[in-house]
């Protein structure tokens, strides 16, 4: 009997132990960190001096019940200097957050600005990022806007050599880059797809030619984009509350169809971008109403 009760106690300790590796795993741990994905994206309050007003982004993101910001840096110099003020103060509040880099397409000398100040230096990025993601746990994501627009610099090898970097100072952090849906064809998956953590998917009905006025793609867009790659790979919706340079402004209407949908077909949703509660009102209510669901 005590030889009985021995070996059953051993095996419980055993299972309990590999239970606990399974948990701890870098794959595991990072489908953790992205489920419950819901909130904005840039475009934060500013302060007259062009700082993050931290407290109003706070308050806002707090009453639209958002889970998770994504923290642009582009706009402003001081961006990476401001995400290390906002990231104690998004933990205090159970934020997570992402950080999203622009690619070459969107820095100098094409664009006014670029990621500062390591600007298109992406594996020192990856490092940096990794390294205030060991410091701040509810940083739990980094991407790249327009991946697959800038695929001659991040080649396979490039974007594997980043994330290596990355990967060895904290194997959690994912990496989910931005890539529109006819970007995200088989030759892409099956190059990148061991790669990546997940897709930020910009969506503009693209298989109705590409517009901000029909909400009735996402489902099968969605359904579409996971058929390329591995089993519960996650799929994030970025929903143009802000306009597009060439397809113009979305609706009000448009918004919230797109996140109803969105919420129920796709892993999370983050919103293109984050909307002034005065200056657009009634975008603003509408995604607080969708994020309260």
């Amino acid at each position: 009997m005590l030889q009985k009760l021995f070996f059953f106690t051993c095996l419980l300790a055993l299972t309990a132990c590999s239970n606990r590796k399974i948990a701890q795993q870098p794959d595991a741990v990072k489908s953790l960190h992205l489920k419950n994905t819901y909130g904005t994206y840039a475009a934060p309050p500013r302060l007259p001096n062009g700082r993050v007003n931290q407290q109003q982004l706070l308050a806002e993101l707090k009453e639209i019940n958002a889970t998770t910001y994504h923290w642009l840096i582009w706009m402003n110099e001081n961006d990476w200097d401001d995400l290390q003020i906002f990231l104690p103060l998004a933990k205090k509040q159970g934020l997570k957050v992402w950080v999203s880099l622009v690619p070459p397409s969107e820095s100098k000398p094409i664009a006014k600005h670029s990621s500062e100040p390591y600007q298109m230096d992406y594996k020192t990025w990856a490092v940096e990022i990794a390294r205030l993601s060991v410091k701040y746990p509810n940083l739990v994501a980094w991407s790249i806007d327009d991946f697959a627009h800038n695929l001659k610099l991040f080649t396979t090898s490039y974007t594997d050599s980043c994330l290596k970097g990355a990967r060895a100072i904290n194997p959690n952090l994912a990496f989910v880059p931005c890539v529109y849906y006819r970007q995200i064809t088989p030759t892409f998956a099956t190059n990148y797809g061991e790669l990546i953590d997940g897709i930020l998917f910009p969506y503009r009905a693209e298989t109705g030619g590409g517009n901000l006025t029909d909400p009735t793609k996402v489902e099968p867009e969605i359904a579409s984009i996971r058929k390329l790659f591995k089993k519960d790979f996650p799929v994030f919706v970025d929903i143009y509350a802000t306009g597009h340079s060439r397809l113009g402004q979305s609706s009000v209407d448009y918004v919230k169809e797109v996140l109803a949908f969105s919420r129920k077909y796709a892993d999370g949703v983050l919103i293109y971008c984050h909307q002034d509660p005065v200056k657009f009102a009634a975008k603003y209510n509408v995604i607080r109403e969708g994020l309260n669901r």
